[in-house]
């Protein structure tokens, strides 16, 4: 194991909250695995090859979904990390105004290694298509491989929201999150009551706000009975679910009318409170098997590379199926017998491409040196916050469009407006370096502190 693991994990302090740390890794290695699985690749009787969702093919696997759809543990994770980050850099502040420093901070090891996926992917897009290559698993890999992205675009909103939510939250505690969760639910209720248009999209923030919210209160200690929080979750979602309009996946199926992920709806929101309460029962035993020096190493090496890993595992899958097309070996139906007995042989495949990508990319995701918090110009502030907003809708349009049709301007709709993959990238590439320069010593006044052995 790295040796700078080892020395990250000696020097942990005893007041680190372990436990957080593999959430976020165990939440990203969920949804990996859930990609993989539900991948379902085939050649049509026409000879095309077609990519599928399992789920679509055998619904009764659907209620799956309501354990493997994790992605809200990973954003109350952020909801905590985001707390003692802004807060630490606040007590450092001579001035108190440190929101160009906290977003240079948070989107650094974020936006370097997906920024270096998009440039990379966006080479190869144009290659393909510049030699005419194209059709069959080509054009769904082009279009496929950007969409977990709309997960960092959110991630990006949240982090920009973190300073106004925080102070929310230190006047009103639970009244804050009560609040984003009674307006997701008169979302809701316009939507599927009064009929509103496009009310449905303002879900994007208040039900993933609300879920890291709770990341904010944990933060505090306020988290205090999980139990209750996982019941009404659990039975919340199952009643909506029941009796509403509300259908069962709580991921997005191909042709559903309605879709409890995009927009996300109050049945996801009540999802993700289950889930939250859910892994906080576990809290006690999973933080006295984190004492141990092999796993607490394991966790560390693991969040080291966690989100190269995420952003890589979609090339990966479908490399292993292009592999196995090119080589001639039939690609079975999917969920019939020989297909679930090739699961185990492609996860493996996948799982070491995939470590073989992460081997090649993930000095992009390591650390670098932290900045302490000086006072910004007068531009800093406006300068993040445009900054921040052009990542946004760049990752979360890049997620939408993809890299297929490049020679012929393929556009998706990002909030009423068409954009391309080339002006999606320039949007994130743009919003970076403002968000870079807001927050570098120049404006900030700040000085470096040193190499960072933060693992959030």
């Amino acid at each position: 194991m790295d040796s700078s693991v080892g020395t990250l994990a000696a020097a942990t302090p005893a007041t680190r909250d372990r436990y957080i740390d593999l959430l976020r890794v165990a939440s990203l290695g969920t949804v990996v695995l859930g990609h993989w699985l539900m991948a379902a690749v085939a050649v049509g009787s026409d000879g095309q090859v077609e990519v599928g969702n399992l789920l679509a093919v055998v619904p009764g696997l659907q209620p799956l979904t309501w354990a493997l759809q994790i992605m809200p543990v990973f954003f109350f994770v952020g909801g905590f990390a985001h707390a003692l980050s802004y807060r630490s850099l606040r007590h450092k502040s001579p001035s108190g105004q440190v929101y160009p420093a906290f977003l240079r901070a948070r989107l650094q090891r974020l936006l370097r290694p997906t920024l270096v996926f998009v440039l990379v992917w966006g080479a190869a897009a144009l290659l393909v298509q510049l030699m005419g290559a194209g059709g069959g698993l080509v054009d769904a890999t082009l279009r496929l491989v950007t969409q977990p992205l709309w997960f960092i675009g959110i991630y990006l909103a949240m982090v920009a929201f973190t300073p106004p939510l925080m102070r929310a939250h230190e006047r009103w505690g639970w009244g804050a999150f009560g609040a984003l969760v009674a307006a997701a639910g008169a979302v809701d209720l316009l939507r599927f009551a009064g009929g509103v248009p496009y009310v449905e999209f303002l879900n994007f923030a208040f039900v993933w706000l609300a879920v890291h919210q709770l990341g904010f209160l944990r933060a505090d200690g306020r988290l205090r009975a999980p139990a209750a929080l996982a019941a009404c979750g659990l039975a919340g979602a199952a009643a909506l679910v029941a009796f509403g309009p509300y259908p069962l996946s709580m991921v997005g199926m191909p042709g559903e009318r309605i879709s409890n992920m995009a927009p996300p709806t109050f049945a996801l929101l009540c999802h993700g409170l289950w889930l939250v309460g859910a892994v906080e029962l576990l809290r006690g035993p999973a933080t006295r098997w984190l004492r141990r020096p092999k796993v607490w190493r394991g966790v560390i090496a693991a969040s080291g590379v966690a989100m190269t890993a995420f952003l890589w595992h979609l090339t990966a899958m479908l490399g292993v199926y292009a592999a196995l097309l090119a080589l001639g070996i039939r690609l079975p139906q999917p969920a019939t017998a020989a297909w679930w007995a090739q699961v185990p042989l492609r996860m493996a495949a996948a799982a070491a491409v995939t470590a073989l990508l992460v081997a090649v990319f993930r000095r992009f995701e390591r650390p670098v040196p932290a900045r302490e918090p000086g006072t910004p110009g007068p531009a800093a502030g406006p300068l993040s916050a445009t900054g921040v907003t052009l990542c946004l809708l760049g990752v979360l349009g890049l997620s939408m469009v993809g890299f297929a049709g490049l020679l012929e301007g393929r556009t998706a709709l990002l909030i009423a407006l068409p954009v391309t993959a080339p002006t999606a990238v320039l949007m994130a590439l743009g919003g970076w370096l403002l968000v870079e320069l807001a927050g570098k010593p120049s404006l900030s006044g700040g000085r470096i502190k040193g190499r960072s052995g933060e693992l959030r």
